[in-house]
């Protein structure tokens, strides 16, 4: 019979490639987050908003960009350590790889929801009542620089979150390995 030996395994990265299952378990980990927590702001925000204002976005103060802001990093950094750790990937670059995959398929998540959201929020038309540009681009635009902070400060935390949830697999030490024999 042949004695069955254990060799130690090379970088996760080399030998399996991109892990996509980590990437699309931090996209539904960032959506999560992100629609719970973005519609409380909302919530929040709208009640505090104008109500005679026929756009209730155009009501939101600068407290909801705050919170747009504050939410999408946090967001992103928790989905980005969950891809990383998920991952297990070899080194801390690889597992920011993965968070900036994560992080674009986050975006593009996002900007779906928008408009499947704004789509039904017009009854299908695609376009507000008072407005001819479609309802989803009116609220791009009202978001105008506080959303371009939210997509560069969410796009460093699910760097950083990717990076620092990296962790290599533990490496078993040669010394200590016995060769397996059959039991039969």
């Amino acid at each position: 019979m042949a004695a069955v030996t254990y060799e130690k395994p090379g970088p996760l990265l080399a030998q399996r490639g991109v892990d996509w299952g980590a990437i699309w378990a931090g996209v539904f980990t960032f959506v999560a987050i992100w629609s719970v927590f973005g519609t409380l702001g909302a919530a929040i925000f709208t009640s505090s908003a104008n109500s005679n204002a026929v756009n209730p976005i155009s009501g939101m103060s600068v407290g909801m960009s705050i919170w747009a802001i504050v939410l999408t990093i946090i967001a992103m950094y928790v989905a980005g350590m969950e891809t990383g750790r998920l991952a297990q990937v070899a080194t801390r670059r690889d597992g920011m790889l993965h968070g900036m995959a994560m992080f674009g398929l986050s975006v593009v998540a996002a900007l779906v929801i928008l408009v499947i959201g704004s789509a039904s929020l017009t009854g299908g038309t695609g376009t507000a009542a008072t407005a001819h540009s479609p309802y989803y681009l009116t609220v791009i635009s009202e978001l105008g620089w506080a959303g371009f902070v939210a997509l560069f400060l969410g796009w460093l935390a699910a760097l950083g979150g990717a990076s620092s949830g990296a962790r290599p697999r533990p490496q078993v030490d040669d010394k200590n390995v016995q060769p397996i024999r059959n039991a039969a």
